[in-house]
């Protein structure tokens, strides 16, 4: 199962000119996000995820058990830019997920997962870099290999699934609840950012090639993206405050389980959500994001999401 943004009062906020004061601060809050910039940085990054609608190929249908799944996911990680293009970063996901479902055999099931998730390598180079005082363009590539970490034991309830369930059927299962993939899985992906004055575009993309794990159990390929616009609405020399209005997704085919689809895997979402992110100088920069389903396609049953909300810290030591 399963990038952030506001679109506020930016109008009067807007200036027509890019001072080299702005430029500065500009600069030094992409140093502080480690987008840029020599040295280590170090963060953390937290995503709450509600799914508590239920849906059958993409048609919501009655929750009759009242189920849901609450999803925590916070993301400590660490890196390093050897120089100004070329970088590394660590990341480890501690999960927490709570959630209440129909068993199967007429009951109901509570309980909860918690634990460290699959820790990924992530290698990046900036091919391109276009620093000016009226503009700004950047080009960031990025691959790494993410590891088995996570306790994937939970994969073994696809074996006892109920094929013919007494009551209300769920729509959270093993897959869902499963701390890792117990496979090693590759990661490509690519990021742009432009700049006019005080208005931006950024955008990202990142493609997952998964292999197969514990269990027999294969996840599918994932593609997730976001982007949007924004502006700078508040630069001074110390300080920025810009909002984004962000569009973000993910698409994902059918797992495999023993060699066939598990049809109860795909899923193709879009969201979108303000983001408002602050920076001081080129140390401290914070983030906090929401977003809203605007288009949730699934197979077969499902419980998908009804918001996320995301937040993090960064300091670039």
């Amino acid at each position: 199962m399963r990038a952030f943004s506001l679109s506020a009062v930016l109008t009067t906020v807007m200036a027509t000119t890019v001072t080299a004061c702005d430029l500065c601060a500009i600069y030094s809050a992409a140093q502080s996000r480690g987008e840029i910039g020599k040295g280590a940085f170090a963060g953390v990054a937290e995503q709450f995820t509600h799914f508590g609608t239920v849906q059958v190929d993409g048609v919501e249908v009655p929750n009759a058990a009242g189920q849901y799944l609450n999803s925590s996911i916070s993301q400590v990680y660490a890196g390093y830019n050897f120089t100004e293009r070329v970088g590394v970063q660590l990341n480890l996901p501690g999960i927490y997920r709570s959630y209440k479902r129909p068993d199967g055999l007429g009951g109901i099931d509570h309980g909860n997962v918690s634990g460290i998730g699959d820790l990924s390598l992530l290698g990046s180079f900036m091919p391109v870099s276009h620093d000016k005082m009226n503009a700004t363009f950047r080009w960031t590539v990025s691959g790494g290999v993410k590891f088995p970490t996570g306790n994937a034991d939970r994969l073994k309830e696809e074996f006892n699934e109920v094929e013919e369930p007494v009551g209300p059927a769920s729509g959270i299962h093993g897959h869902d609840l499963a701390l890792g993939s117990g496979s090693y899985d590759g990661l490509v992906g690519t990021a742009l950012f432009g700049r006019w004055k005080k208005l931006f575009l950024a955008a990202n993309v990142q493609y997952a090639i998964r292999s197969e794990g514990d269990f027999d159990y294969r996840y599918a390929n994932d593609l997730t993206w976001a982007g949007g616009p924004g502006a700078y609405v508040l630069v001074s020399e110390n300080h920025t405050l810009s909002v984004q209005v962000v569009v973000s997704g993910e698409h994902k085919g059918l797992d495999t389980f023993r060699g066939a689809p598990a049809q109860d895997t795909g899923v193709t979402a879009v969201y979108l959500g303000p983001v408002i992110n602050f920076t001081w100088r080129e140390n401290l920069s914070a983030f906090v994001g929401f977003g809203l389903p605007v288009s949730m396609q699934n197979t077969a049953l499902q419980t998908v999401p009804d918001y996320r909300i995301g937040a993090g810290v960064a300091w670039h030591f």
